[in-house]
């Protein structure tokens, strides 16, 4: 396997995805981009968008265990993470593993458990490991995260830490389908689609969850000209001069838009990255780390059009 066939294995997801999703393709290859990235993605939309259905499919079509947790405030972080149980049989404790031990975690409404149970996740997506009882336990490979947010209801939730946040590669938005989107959601469903059931849609196991680790790797294969570290390192900078941020972009926030320009490329089929690459990764790694003034929300601006005014400011290396 070389750069050159990423192309294909991205056209084989998008199309047998296109038998289960509709109308969510620029959604679909961010999560595919980070994916290949070793990243995680926090989707937001409202209820009833797929996102958990976008999950199911992609970790399907790598052939990768796959585990859902519904975050609710009583969740604890040892329902997570797992916990020791005394054996009366052995008189010994052993380690009852819990849902982070997988490849796909998806945490859904991920800001309805508290700080404390969204900690837990930390350790587990920055490091692939989990210390449970001063023993070090590694993660299976691949191993993403994939969380949910509710954009509109903020009764019963917690906002999600700086911290938390910045351990997402990208953040997602998944808005509604358009009317014509739609008709075709209900064509599909009128002749028996049925979401829970992925392999009576005809949906096919495209690539082995091995070959994730394997395509992650061929990625430092991916040129990246001088000029264009200069030009991430400069967006970086011009968040933080904003005038219209309290906080600008991390350190974490430059290395996550340079590895998934670089994927983005491969994708493409180049094994170089253009600066478009980086405008076109740029949003999605940016909009949950940046805080706006107030004075630029009372402006109308949101996120996104904030990053739209920061690219703008910076030259565009030739």
């Amino acid at each position: 396997m070389n750069v050159t066939d990423i192309k294909q294995i991205y056209e084989n997801l998008r199309a047998e995805a296109g038998k289960v999703l509709v109308g969510l393709d620029d959604p679909f290859e961010l999560l595919i981009v980070a994916l290949f990235s070793n990243g995680h993605v926090l989707l937001e939309g409202v209820p009833g968008t797929a996102k958990t259905l976008m999950a199911k499919t992609l970790s399907y079509m790598v052939q990768a265990n796959f585990t859902r947790v519904q975050f609710t405030p009583d969740l604890m972080p040892s329902d997570i993470l797992g916990t020791s149980v005394f054996d009366m049989n052995t008189a010994r404790f052993y380690l009852k593993k819990g849902p982070v031990f997988t490849q796909f975690l998806l945490a859904d409404e991920i800001n309805r458990a508290p700080a404390k149970t969204q900690s837990a996740l930390l350790e587990a997506m920055e490091e692939r490991q989990v210390n449970l009882e001063g023993e070090r336990h590694i993660l299976d490979a691949p191993f993403m995260v994939i969380a949910t947010q509710n954009p509109i209801e903020y009764e019963g939730t917690y906002p999600l830490p700086e911290a938390q946040l910045d351990r997402f590669m990208f953040k997602v938005l998944v808005p509604y389908s358009p009317t014509e989107v739609e008709v075709e959601i209900l064509r599909r469903y009128h002749q028996g689609f049925d979401a829970h059931d992925l392999e009576a849609a005809g949906l096919k196991k495209v690539i082995a969850a091995a070959d994730v680790v394997a395509i992650r790797k061929l990625m430092q294969q991916v040129t990246v000209e001088e000029g264009i570290l200069n030009y991430v390192a400069n967006i970086n900078a011009a968040s933080r001069r904003s005038s219209d941020l309290v906080l600008g972009a991390s350190a974490r926030a430059a290395t996550h838009v340079l590895l998934a320009s670089k994927t983005f490329a491969a994708l493409q089929g180049r094994d170089y990255v253009t600066p478009d690459d980086v405008k076109f990764i740029v949003p999605a790694v940016f909009r949950h780390r940046i805080l706006l003034k107030p004075e630029a929300e009372i402006e109308g601006l949101n996120a996104d059009a904030v990053i739209q005014r920061i690219l703008g400011m910076v030259e565009v290396p030739r």
